[in-house]
């Protein structure tokens, strides 16, 4: 099964926290916490929504930085992913 997004919606794969640091410090809790990081499986086609044209300017495979509190999980397959409005983006990565 595969998940397409309606109108301005993006599906993500949460980007895990890096358990040690590059020096080799294993981080416990909080201390490994950081801005919530996502892959994009799939974007809506964009369109009308709420009155306004909405252009897609994230496409499959971007790695972006999205609002913390954002979206709805969901499970599929055993997997899990994020469903946000592309509004909810705050950056992509590069």
């Amino acid at each position: 099964m595969k998940l397409f997004p309606l109108d301005d919606k993006v599906v993500l794969k949460k980007i895990q926290a890096e358990e040690t640091t590059k020096s080799g410090i294993i981080l416990t809790g909080q201390d490994k916490e950081k801005p919530a990081q996502g892959e994009v499986v799939a974007a809506g086609p964009g369109g009308v929504v709420d009155g306004k044209e909405v252009k897609m300017q994230v496409k499959e495979g971007d790695q972006v930085v999205y609002s913390k509190y954002a979206g709805t999980e969901v499970e599929l397959d055993g997997e899990k992913f994020l469903i946000v409005r592309q509004s909810d983006i705050l950056a992509i990565i590069k």
